[in-house]
């Protein structure tokens, strides 16, 4: 059975953009450095033709990749969510009951998830446990730093596809 992975339409596309990359361009350029790097003579002491040989590997490995997450990805767009409860590409606003803060995130798949700029994953602690909340309801999530509870303040949708 194939593990779906929930995505915005957004993420997808950046996805389908890095593939797309790493297939017309990253692929040729690493192949034009190998053959470079072989004119050069010995390949057991070119440390340019390794160095080529390993940035190949590398670039074949995102490949495969990319191609498995695009393959599992169920692709939602998050501007059409209109929620009253916590669901995938909502934008929740909660207050940390310990510290009094507010903080807001956008649940996301887990491979856009990026706390720095306001996204975690649905599939992260704190994600899973937001699922099905509304606002009023409070939140116990397990952290590896302990429990955290948290008041949801506020769920919106996002402009973000």
């Amino acid at each position: 059975m194939i593990t779906r992975i929930p995505m915005s339409k957004t993420g997808n596309q950046k996805l389908r953009d890095e593939l797309n990359r790493l297939e017309r361009v990253e692929r040729s350029v690493v192949v034009k450095a190998i053959e470079t790097a072989r004119e050069h003579g010995d390949l057991k002491e070119n440390a340019e033709y390794h160095a080529a040989k390993d940035r190949q590997g590398h670039i074949e490995g995102r490949i495969i990749e990319l191609k498995d997450k695009l393959a599992r990805a169920e692709v939602i767009d998050c501007s059409k969510i209109n929620s009253k409860i916590i669901v995938f590409g909502t934008v929740v606003e909660l207050l940390d009951l310990d510290t009094e803060e507010e903080i807001t995130y956008q649940l996301l798949g887990p491979e856009e998830a990026d706390v720095k700029k306001g996204s975690i994953s649905v599939l992260s602690p704190l994600g899973k446990s937001m699922l099905g909340k509304e606002v009023g309801d409070e939140v116990k999530t397990i952290t590896p730093g302990g429990t955290r509870e948290f008041e949801v303040i506020a769920i919106r949708s996002s402009s973000f596809q």
